[in-house]
C-alpha cells in the first residue's frame, strides 16, 4: 500500500510541476519548437530542472538498489535500437510537434474539458490499444 501511495504522490508532484510550469498548454510547447519565430525557452528550463533533480536521485537509487519505500529497483540494461523504438520515437515526435501535446500533459490538460485535447487523448488511447493488439497478434 505504501508503494501505491508513493506512486500517487510522485504522479501528483509531476502533474503539479507540469501545470505550474505551463507545460500542459500546447502553445508553450509549440513556441519552444518554433525556433525561427516567437521562440519560448520555457521547456528547455523545465527539462534542465528535471535533470538537476533526477540525476542525483537516480545515482542514489542505483547505489542503494531500493526505492524510498524499500522496494527493490531493477534498472533496465541498454538494448540496441530496434524498429519499434525508432518508429515509436518518430510517431511521438511528429505528434508532439504537430499538436504541442504528449501523453502526461494531455491527460492533465484534458481535465479542463477542451474538445481538441479530449480528441487527442481519445485518439492517443485508441493508438495505444491498437499498437498492443498488433504487437500481441
Amino acid at each position: 500500500m505504501r508503494s501505491i501511495f508513493t506512486a500517487l504522490l510522485a504522479g501528483l508532484l509531476f502533474g503539479s510541476g507540469l501545470v505550474i510550469s505551463g507545460m500542459t498548454n500546447p502553445e508553450n510547447i509549440l513556441a519552444f519548437l518554433d525556433v525561427t519565430g516567437n521562440w519560448n525557452p520555457a521547456l528547455a528550463l523545465v527539462m534542465a530542472s528535471a535533470i538537476v533533480v533526477t540525476l542525483p536521485a537516480f545515482t542514489w537509487v542505483r547505489r542503494r538498489q531500493h526505492n524510498l519505500v524499500g522496494d527493490p529497483v531493477t534498472l533496465s540494461n541498454r538494448r540496441p535500437l530496434d524498429k519499434d523504438l525508432i518508429f515509436g520515437a518518430i510517431i511521438f515526435g511528429v505528434g508532439w510537434g504537430l499538436s504541442g501535446l504528449c501523453p502526461a500533459p494531455s491527460l492533465i490538460a484534458g481535465l479542463g474539458g477542451n474538445a481538441h485535447i479530449l480528441v487527442f487523448v481519445l485518439t492517443m488511447t485508441i493508438g495505444l490499444w491498437l499498437s498492443t493488439r498488433f504487437k500481441n497478434s
